[in-house]
């Protein structure tokens, strides 16, 4: 089992939520982050004052799925996470040692 992490522009959820379905992803979590990363944050006016906003919202999602979807789910997330501008984002892979069902006590791939 693989966790996948990607970390999105807040207005590409729907769309990739929805892309990820299309292909049999249901199951993940949606987290709202700040963050930066080569983009450095940007600089806004406020009541004529400037001021630095280093870290930008973000999305995150977090989906638990089989070895075996991995790479479908990675290229969704691509395709439909992409604009084409800076600060698209980033998806992170791991392993997962173990998944547990609370309410059955289902494990592995029956609890995802």
């Amino acid at each position: 089992m693989k966790k996948v992490e990607a970390i999105i522009k807040p207005f590409r959820v729907d769309d990739v939520r929805a892309a990820l379905l299309e292909v049999g992803i249901t199951g993940m979590t949606l987290s709202e982050v700040k963050g930066f990363g080569r983009q450095k944050g940007h600089t806004e006016l406020y009541r004529g004052a400037e001021y630095t906003v280093d870290f930008l919202p973000k999305a995150k999602l977090e989906i638990i799925i089989g070895d075996e979807q991995v790479d479908t789910c990675i290229e969704t997330i691509q395709k439909s996470a992409h604009t084409g501008k800076i600060g698209d984002g980033k998806i992170f892979v791991t392993s997962v040692e173990r998944v547990i069902r609370i309410r059955t006590g289902e494990e592995g791939n029956e609890a995802i």
